[in-house]
């Protein structure tokens, strides 16, 4: 018999989930070895670390699509965190998978994104050595600068599943790869029901083929995306069926060659990159600028690097205001 409530959810998880699912109990581990809660699983606790960072926060003012949008209901990198996870979760859950694994994925997959979007992301691409990519960004906030830069120290399984989560080679798990086709089913529907909302794009706009695979809705699409996938995954991997699979590129092509493209909609974002470049640039120059936790990382690996990591965690508010506060004069108030 299990003598703690981690054991007996390890002892579940051999019971209940597939054969080919992550389990518990057989993780790789953290980079620090630590003793095991008697409480939660390993993966129960690194989801948990997640949501209590000051990352994770920051992720209520940060931009998905559209710039500093005038309305509640447009989304930002937290409400589509939210979204990627209950798409995520409901995979898991068809699939027979580590529930807890792919929520702890999906809420730390954006972490390491920029403010102002991907506008933010290619900016600071262009600016910093090596280049600059939110996934691999979101790695190194968990590892190194969460925490008071003592870092999360989350298992393999969960690094392993955030760094693989938008390109490139694919997760271990089956639960990474369940955050990866979620994370891509959530950002194009509700990116067009953004879209919709802000004028962008017509309702009718959408190309017939598309809607008679994938639906008229977004609800519909969403629920075809997701069953299709369950439908046509296993053991192997996961996958769309080519029909439904085709349909979804379709309206991938669709929404770069016109919502991601938008002048009106996009005409602030000439402006994120002299903000990101005069910030970047000033405290280059003067690094005194920088908090004492990223002088030190500036001092270890150098301006370049520091300079990014602080730049990269900022809100679109705080950027804004910190751009403000260095480059705009103030109004002199004599007495």
């Amino acid at each position: 018999m299990p003598s703690t409530a981690r054991e007996y959810t390890e002892q579940v998880e051999d019971q209940i989930l597939a054969p080919w699912a992550a389990k518990s109990r057989q993780s790789r581990g953290r980079l620090v070895p630590e003793e095991e809660c008697p409480l939660r699983a390993c993966y129960q606790r690194d989801r948990d670390r997640i949501i209590h960072c000051k990352s994770f926060r920051r992720l209520k003012q940060k931009t998905q699509v559209f710039l500093s949008p005038e309305g509640d209901h447009y989304r930002t990198r937290l409400t589509h965190t939210l979204e990627v996870n209950q798409i995520a979760r409901t995979i898991a859950r068809a699939l027979r998978l580590n529930e807890d694994l792919t929520e702890a994925i999906a809420l730390g997959h954006d972490l390491g994104h920029t403010p102002f979007g991907h506008a933010g992301e290619r900016a600071l691409d262009k600016l910093c050595p090596g280049g600059f990519k939110h996934y691999q960004q979101s790695v190194r906030v968990v590892d190194k600068l969460e925490k008071n830069f003592q870092g999360l120290n989350l298992t393999w399984e969960v690094r392993n599943g955030i760094i693989c989560h938008t390109r490139g080679k694919w997760a271990a798990t089956l639960e990474g790869q369940a955050v990866r086709y979620a994370d891509r089913i959530a950002y194009i529907n509700h990116d067009i029901e953004d879209a919709i909302t802000a004028g962008v794009l017509s309702p009718q706009a959408l190309p017939a083929e598309i809607v008679q695979v994938l639906g008229n809705t977004k609800s519909r699409r969403i629920s075809t995306l997701i069953q299709d996938l369950v439908a046509n995954s296993g053991a192997r991997g996961l996958s769309f069926s080519p029909l439904v699979g085709e349909a979804y590129e379709a309206l991938h092509d669709f929404m770069y060659s016109t919502v991601y493209v938008d002048k009106e909609a996009k005409r602030e974002e000439q402006k994120v990159e002299k903000v990101i470049a005069e910030l970047y640039e000033r405290m280059l120059e003067d690094p005194g600028l920088l908090p004492d936790g990223f002088l030190q990382i500036a001092y270890q690996e150098g301006a370049d690097r520091a300079v990014t990591d602080y730049i990269s965690g900022m809100s679109d508010e705080f950027a804004i205001r910190m751009f403000e506060d260095l480059f705009v004069p103030k109004k002199w108030h004599v007495l």
